[in-house]
């Protein structure tokens, strides 16, 4: 026998549902407007003055501003006049300098060390690890980076500086984490260093998308801000193929189900371009490497509007230092395979109106010449001002911080940065940064005065 639904009750269920979103959404206005007034509202706790302010939301440049600060958050960008001081405790003078927002990479490794060899490696702690990456956090906020993502670290090593950070017991950037990289076994993400009688697995291991699930939900626990998994082999692993496909499509759809689940995003260590495409039908966020991307792959990031995320300034690295200091010949092959694909490929991405992001892999190469990878982007094909919005606000947006960080919107983190050249003439000049201010704290030169 069939029971008869009443119509009203499904109408009004469906009603009571958009409701909820309206409020849902509404309430998330009006937290963010709160956030901006309360800024707006606050005394001026400094004063930035910007002889050229570089704005990269829209892509321009102003001249003689005064940058307004309360406490961590901007309260606004005015033109220099008496006026723009007006109840401002401190001012920093800048007026001689490029100012613009604190850079971000969207892809490192601050717990590993390029000078460090694989075998190295596997004798040293998670604390140790920690510490290390402590000093790395130091290094890249003093080059310029007041945000990264951190995609994968042992023992969820990355997760403990960021909390050490946000205390205040050691100073980095504002971090992104994702803890241990999800992998296959025998793949990218995990260890195939050592013997099998080692019998050595990696935390992330997952296997089926039963236990692909339980890892990211293990993840989650353990404090990940993003999920990563490795979808394709890699360059610096022993016996995986950067081209060849890891993960199914049931694992990899289960794996972001999961992810979305628990409203995290998902970035994806892909090189091969058959890993690529399961990766954004699955519905990930971030393409990380995208290395030998085919043109269904870049019709299917486009639909979907991911953001690309590749490391085209590391082959140079690798190739001149890490051969020197005895890398394994396979690594070193292996990155000689793909370096200038990749980068021909990036022209093609850019050309193509994908998305991008500064995503430097750094830990490949030394923490603190996150910058030198600009440069690169500007050679094959960016503009300067385009490499420095993949390293601001196009980052920010696909951390999920848009609005946050990278820009210098009313509300926005006051993480500031200056250089004595003008990087629009000269990207380079974002390896020499003379100014670093992060949450409104300046943590490397200049010098404020007191107005009265």
């Amino acid at each position: 026998m069939k029971t008869l639904q009443n119509p009203w009750s499904r109408r009004f269920g469906t009603l009571h549902a958009l409701l909820l979103i309206v409020a849902w959404v509404g309430a998330r206005e009006v937290a963010a407007q709160n956030q901006n007034a309360t800024a707006v509202g606050s005394a001026c706790s400094l004063a930035v003055r910007a002889g050229r302010l570089i704005d990269p939301d829209r892509g321009t440049v102003l001249r003689n501003q005064i940058v307004r600060i309360a406490g961590d958050r901007i309260l606004g960008v005015y033109p220099a006049a008496e006026g723009a001081l007006r109840d401002c405790s401190q001012v920093l003078d800048l007026s001689r300098s490029t100012v613009l927002p604190g850079l971000i990479d969207t892809h490192t490794h601050l717990t590993s060390d390029p000078t460090i060899l694989r075998y190295e490696r596997l004798g040293l702690s998670i604390p140790r690890l920690a510490l290390i990456g402590a000093a790395n956090a130091r290094r890249t906020l003093l080059a310029g980076f007041t945000t990264v993502r951190n995609l994968g670290a042992d023992g969820y090593a990355d997760v403990a500086l960021r909390d050490a950070i946000n205390a205040g017991d050691v100073i980095g950037p504002r971090l992104i984490v994702s803890g241990p990289g999800i992998g296959i076994t025998g793949g990218h993400c995990g260890s195939n260093l050592l013997a099998p009688e080692f019998r050595q697995t990696s935390l992330g291991t997952a296997d089926g998308p039963d236990e692909v699930r339980k890892a990211v939900r293990q993840n989650v626990r353990y404090g990940a801000d993003v999920i990563k998994y490795c979808g394709t082999g890699g360059v610096f692993s022993k016996g995986t193929q950067p081209g060849m496909q890891q993960f199914t499509p049931e694992e990899v759809a289960a794996l972001v189900d999961e992810a979305r689940m628990h409203g995290r995003k998902v970035a994806v260590h892909a090189h091969g371009a058959n890993g690529i495409k399961v990766a954004l039908r699955a519905g990930v966020d971030s393409i990380e490497h995208a290395s030998l991307i085919d043109d269904e792959g870049l019709e299917l990031a486009k639909k979907y509007k991911v953001y690309f995320s590749m490391d085209i300034y590391n082959t140079d690295y690798t190739q001149s230092e890490s051969k020197r200091r005895g890398e394994l010949p396979e690594f070193i092959r292996k990155d000689a395979m793909i370096g200038e694909i990749q980068r021909r490929n990036f022209e093609r991405a850019l050309k193509a109106g994908i998305r991008m992001t500064l995503g430097t892999d750094a830990g490949i190469y030394p923490h603190g010449d996150n910058a030198k990878q600009l440069a690169v982007m500007v050679r094959y094909g960016m503009t300067p001002m385009q490499a420095i919005q993949a390293a601001t606000v196009n980052s920010a947006d696909a951390l999920g911080l848009a609005g946050q960080t990278g820009t210098l919107a009313t509300g926005a983190y006051a993480d500031l940065i200056a250089v004595d050249d003008d990087p629009l003439a000269d990207i380079r000049a974002l390896e020499r940064v003379s100014v670093v201010l992060k949450g409104g704290e300046v943590v490397k030169g200049g010098a404020t005065s007191s107005i009265r």
